[in-house]
């Protein structure tokens, strides 16, 4: 029997990757640290007034404040402020229109309508027509109070 002679076999080829990896790592901490994070510096755009000339600021002048009406339903209201409220919608409009004569508030004031959680919308929407019949152009509704 002949025997058959065994062909070595070809030596596997391993490609070594640990140097290549060794060059990525250092260049990823490379990367990492010398990248800067921190906003630049740059510029807003700023819309400024005009300015006409010297302008008079009354320090003691007051922001308008909203006169809130608080609905607290069957038709009766309270206003909170420095003056003795209505205690019904009927009374709403007068009430605003003597404020108004008064000088205390303007008719460009807001007027907040706030009804009470249980108060029916109808009570809120009365009110409103007669912040709305008493002069007033910026009427609107708060969320309701507890």
């Amino acid at each position: 029997m002949a025997r058959r002679r065994r062909h070595p076999e070809p030596a596997s080829t391993e490609l070594n990757l640990t140097s290549m990896i060794d060059v990525v790592f250092q260049l990823l901490i490379y990367f990492i640290v010398g990248t800067s994070f921190a906003m630049g510096e740059q510029s807003y755009r700023m819309d400024l007034p005009e300015r006409e000339g010297a302008s008079t600021i009354d320090p003691l002048e007051l922001d308008e404040e909203p006169v809130t009406v608080e609905v607290l339903g069957g038709g009766r209201i309270t206003i909170p402020g420095p003056w003795t409220s209505p205690v019904s919608v009927e009374h709403l409009t007068t009430f605003l229109a003597a404020r108004l004569s008064d000088g205390l508030i303007t008719s460009e004031t807001p007027i907040r309508i706030r009804p009470r959680a249980a108060v029916p919308w109808g009570d809120a929407v009365q009110a409103f027509n007669a912040a709305l019949a008493g002069g007033f152009e910026t009427v609107g509704f708060e969320e309701p109070a507890p």
